[in-house]
């Protein structure tokens, strides 16, 4: 089992899409090995992902939108429902509809066919991330709702209008995604993922506490169940299936029918309270989850959380916890069955119901990680996808990272070259996984030994992390060490020593900061923290005073980014400490100007 923590920090060399079973070791430069020659034998060579050995990854398709996720039809045509808006920096969205039908006609592991279809923006579209298949019906979540289509024998893409099935899902807040999942019997399953971190009186603010009773808990955080044969519903609070769940995003069911669900856990335990948890507490709490969906049953939030190393539901500081010893009603909650390190993301879960995968796969669940930016000033840590063996709907071994390699060099949501969102498989068995990055789609087949016994995971190919020859550790592990802010420019009334201590307490080296995991590296943006290297100042005139008072009072109500910011970024900082952030958000704002 690969948990955080046990992985080399270094630098991806070369990734490739064929995974050797030789072991490298963690400070070894990665050179010419079996895994380079291996990638002879898989159709399309370096997909820039890792498998265990036996396993093969073509490029399926590549830069169709911010793809979520995905679902293959009995012809082999894969249907992929792609996002737009703030949590991509409202960049322009791909011509034509959100919706892709992508299909391989010449059995080369790659599609020829690529067909956008559904409302435009122009049209007032802005995509979603649900879709699945039901009978001779294509169902997609768009805007605040989900449709569907009438796939007709021959076409690659539904020719016809959609149908509205359910209408005003809330789209608001943190979570407005909606993933679905559809039963055999037309059960039509509906995530509604929270507005809030934690129901606080005032989301994301130091020691909120949370609101009693949540009546957030009415209308989000929970799924939802309604028919999916019948059009023109309207979602209301009565068709809550079940509460609790914070931002369920990855559905399938087992063989015996139940609904297993993947649950993102909540945030900031350690900015919003400090006397409560320390930072390194903040990085592993509390546990992302893996739920058998009971009808009717509580699965704690906002009032509780869990905790990996008790192995349990503890009671929320919002909700009068103590710091994870006090339990209160967390003994009502229905338990997760399995556990992942925390902020990892898990954005989307399939069982293997496929025959190509060798035995050991056989019912166990493939969960795709889309990647935290909340464990700075730690390194962040997910980007890839897992593999957790199950049987009879608990966990049957441990878990192992099945495909990594996805962020690239930089793993932080700003500067990762992918983030896996979604998975399916396909009628041969085969494994899809979208990255809603860069708009990529990989397809996985096995061509190992289909004998083999065991689980491996992928290989983790890494160079040897190299320090500046003039700086000593601990500056000198840091990628970036060395490197002064001289070339910035400095604001009035500030040092350039000021902006380069400015960048170090940005970046998380000193003071615990966590202003990169929301900003990105250099403040160059994520989906949740703007990009202040723009020049855009949306909370004052981009004077350095106004900088300073917008760093000291925080962002209750962002203007066009999904993260409240908390007073100082959640942490304490000197009048020093904070006076030379604020120089270097300044710097980052006027890049290119002269002093």
């Amino acid at each position: 089992m690969r948990i955080a923590g046990q992985r080399n920090r270094g630098i991806v060399a070369a990734l490739v899409a064929c995974a050797v079973s030789a072991k490298l070791g963690a400070t070894h430069v990665f050179a010419e090995t079996p895994a380079h020659k291996a990638t002879a034998s898989c159709p399309g060579g370096s997909t820039g992902i890792t498998l265990p050995n036996g396993f093969c990854a073509t490029i399926f398709a590549d830069k169709i939108g911010h793809a979520r996720q995905l679902a293959v039809a009995h012809d082999g045509t894969v249907f992929v429902n792609t996002w737009s808006g703030v949590y991509y920096g409202n960049d322009k969205p791909h011509e034509g509809g959100f919706l892709v039908a992508l299909k391989d006609t010449k059995g080369t592991g790659q599609a020829d066919v690529n067909v956008r279809f559904g409302q435009t923006f122009a049209e007032g579209g802005h995509g979603g991330t649900g879709i699945a298949l039901y009978k001779h019906w294509l169902y997609a979540e768009l805007n605040d709702r989900i449709i569907r289509y009438d796939l007709k024998e021959g076409e690659t893409a539904p020719a016809g209008q959609a149908e509205t099935i359910l209408s005003g899902m809330p789209i608001t807040g943190d979570h407005p995604m909606h993933p679905f999942a559809i039963d055999a019997q037309g059960n039509l399953f509906v995530s509604m993922g929270s507005a809030t971190n934690s129901c606080e009186v005032k989301n994301r603010m130091p020691h909120s506490p949370g609101n009693v009773p949540c009546t957030e808990l009415e209308t989000r955080a929970g799924i939802w169940k309604y028919d999916a044969n019948k059009a023109g519903q309207v979602f209301s609070a009565k068709e809550r299936y079940v509460s609790g769940i914070r931002n369920p995003e990855g559905f399938d069911f087992d063989t015996s029918g139940r609904l297993i669900a993947t649950q993102h856990g909540r945030d900031q335990l350690h900015e919003d309270w400090p006397e409560l948890y320390t930072a390194n507490q903040g990085f592993e709490l509390p546990s992302e989850e893996v739920l058998i969906v009971k009808g009717g049953a509580w699965y704690g939030w906002p009032q509780c959380y869990f905790d990996p190393a008790q192995k349990k539901l503890v009671l929320a500081p919002e909700y009068s916890g103590d710091g994870g010893k006090k339990i209160g009603d967390c003994d009502k909650a229905e338990p997760p069955v399995a556990v992942f390190p925390a902020h990892w993301a898990p954005n989307d879960l399939k069982l293997y119901k496929g025959s190509q995968f060798p035995k050991p796969y056989a019912g166990g669940a493939f969960i795709a990680f889309h990647g935290s930016w909340n464990r700075a000033p730690g390194p962040q840590e997910g980007y890839n996808v897992v593999f957790q063996p199950l049987a009879d709907g608990k966990p049957s071994g441990p878990y192992v990272v099945f495909a990594d390699g996805f962020a690239g060099k930089y793993k932080e949501p700003g500067r990762a070259a992918h983030r896996p969102s979604g998975l399916a498989v396909g009628t041969d068995g085969a494994l899809f996984i979208s990255d809603d990055k860069a708009g990529r789609i990989w397809r996985v087949t096995f061509n190992g030994d289909p004998n083999i016994t065991g689980i491996e995971a992928a290989p983790s190919l890494a160079v040897e992390a190299k320090a500046s020859p003039d700086v000593l550790p601990p500056e000198g592990i840091h990628p970036d060490a060395g490197i002064e802010a001289a070339a910035l420019p400095v604001p009035p009334g500030a040092t350039s020593k000021e902006v380069a201590l400015g960048k170090r307490i940005f970046h998380g080296e000193i003071a615990g900061a966590t202003c990169a995991g929301c900003h990105g590296a250099d403040g160059i943006g994520t989906p949740v923290g703007a990009d202040l290297s723009s020049g855009t100042w949306l909370w004052g005139d981009g004077s350095l005073v106004a900088i300073t008072d917008t760093i000291r009072n925080g962002v209750l109500e962002p203007k066009e980014h999904p993260g409240a910011m908390p007073p100082m970024g959640g942490v304490e900082l000197s009048d020093e400490n904070l006076q030379a952030v604020a120089a270097y958000v300044w710097s980052l704002g006027h890049k290119g100007e002269k002093n």
